[in-house]
């Protein structure tokens, strides 16, 4: 008798085997992981160690500075502290970083739309491809600061000149990275998005910008980034020429008068509104988006 024929019974059919029931090993017998100590699940929350390094940064220039023993050139943590403090109370402080933030947040959007104009033409015909790449090699290496004698010259003092700068500053990063995002999405999703009858701003909007939101995310940090430190710099010549101005303007007045104290109050707050940006509008944003969405760790 073969092997096949052994296994089957009468009529052909299969020899069916007997049922059995595994009786699965308690749950308790299985080792249980022990919560961490509060000291390593405190070091965990990402806040915590960016305070930490802050602390180690400001024990660092208190240090330096006592053994430097020259408020001129570099004053204390502690004077800086006092300065910015003071100047926060009598609502200067305030008052220049809402004039800051009130003239970039208008060159950021208008910069933020001509780059998704652009990016679009460039995705959409083969013309607007060659526009952006021939613009973005011959502007994206210019600084944004050299524009601002030629800013003054055709808009005159006023924020005009510093919104023309602020969008020469964030166009051509974000557009660079918005396209390079575009050019990778994967081409099941572009023909997903045909298949579909996506055409024009429709595509852009519904395939390519939901794909691509990592490098978009990028481009807008970049930009942000670009725009800040453009705007203080052209406060700087913007201030001296107007005699008024934001958060450059006040640095600027403040150097002409020898209170370093006050300078670096207004560095130190430069720095705050960047930390707050990066930490409350982009990381909250990349959070709800993209990590969410398992596109990035």
């Amino acid at each position: 008798m073969t092997v096949s024929s052994a296994a089957t019974l009468r009529g052909g059919m299969p020899e069916v085997r007997p049922e059995y029931i595994r009786e699965p090993e308690p749950f308790t017998a299985m080792p249980v992981a022990r919560a961490l100590p509060w000291p390593q699940r405190l070091w965990q929350q990402g806040w915590l160690r960016k305070a930490v390094i802050l602390l180690v940064l400001a024990v660092l220039w208190e240090v330096v500075a006592r053994v430097q023993d020259n408020d001129l050139l570099l004053p204390s943590f502690v004077a800086t502290a006092h300065a910015f403090l003071a100047d926060m109370a009598n609502g200067e402080l305030p008052g220049k970083a809402l004039a800051s933030l009130s003239v970039l947040l208008r060159g950021y959007a208008a910069g933020v739309a001509l780059a998704f104009v652009l990016t679009t033409l460039a995705v959409s015909s083969r013309f607007g491809r060659d526009l952006l790449d021939t613009l973005t090699a011959m502007f994206n290496p210019l600084p944004a600061i050299a524009l601002l004698p030629l800013a003054l010259l055709w808009f005159g003092l006023g924020s005009k000149s510093l919104i023309f700068v602020l969008i020469h500053a964030v166009l051509w990063p974000l557009a660079l990275n918005t396209y390079a995002g575009f050019r990778g999405v994967p081409q099941t999703l572009r023909m997903a998005g045909r298949n579909y009858g996506l055409r024009g701003v429709r595509y852009v909007v519904l395939i390519l910008v939901p794909a691509a939101l990592p490098a978009i995310l990028s481009g807008l940090k970049i930009g942000w980034a670009f725009a800040w430190r453009t705007l203080i710099a052209a406060e700087l010549v913007f201030g001296a020429s107007s005699g008024q101005g934001g958060l450059g303007w006040f640095i600027f007045q403040n150097r002409n008068e020898l209170y370093t104290d006050r300078v670096f109050a207004g560095l130190a707050t430069v720095i705050l509104i960047g930390l707050l940006m990066e930490g409350l509008v982009f990381t909250t944003l990349e959070r709800l988006t993209v990590r969410r969405w398992g596109m990035q760790h």
